[in-house]
């Protein structure tokens, strides 16, 4: 009973079948409030996922020989998996139509795309970021062996 209906009760001005449905709502209310109140924390985590609880991630190694098989890289990226493409085995033109595919799936994705090696890329969908750069350790070595 709330302090506003035993005021109410004593006073005279309400009777107790009233009080009762009152109190009965109110009972009902929180747990409704409490049930609401619960949903938007459970979708307020955004982005945190336990790594306990993830299934294992997997990295595709993609040694493409045509733009023909771009597509199943792409399907990989769809899928959520992480994909290192090495185009050394492909011409510097298919090569290059080959990685405007890719940049564009990532872009569209919103995932990420890394040059690793000469001719290697990495692939990443949303959920992988990538930071640093290997290209500029790579001058770095350059210029280290030539200083030599």
């Amino acid at each position: 009973m709330g302090v506003m209906s035993r005021f109410l009760n004593f006073v005279g001005l309400q009777d107790e079948e009233e009080i009762v449905e009152r109190d009965t709502r109110q009972a009902e209310q929180p747990e409704e409030f409490e049930t609401a109140a619960a949903e938007p924390r459970k979708t307020s985590k955004g982005n945190i996922v336990s790594i306990h609880s993830q299934r294992s991630v997997r990295v595709i190694l993609s040694e493409p020989r045509s733009y023909e098989e771009t597509q199943e890289i792409a399907d990989h990226l769809r899928s959520r998996r992480s994909v290192v493409v090495n185009l050394q085995r492909v011409r510097t033109e298919q090569a290059i139509r080959i990685v405007d595919f890719l940049s564009g799936t990532v872009y569209a994705l919103g995932g990420g795309i890394a040059k690793v090696g000469p001719n290697i890329f990495l692939c990443t969908p949303d959920t992988v970021e990538i930071q640093g750069a290997i290209s500029e350790m790579l001058d770095e070595q350059d210029d280290y062996t030539r200083s030599r």
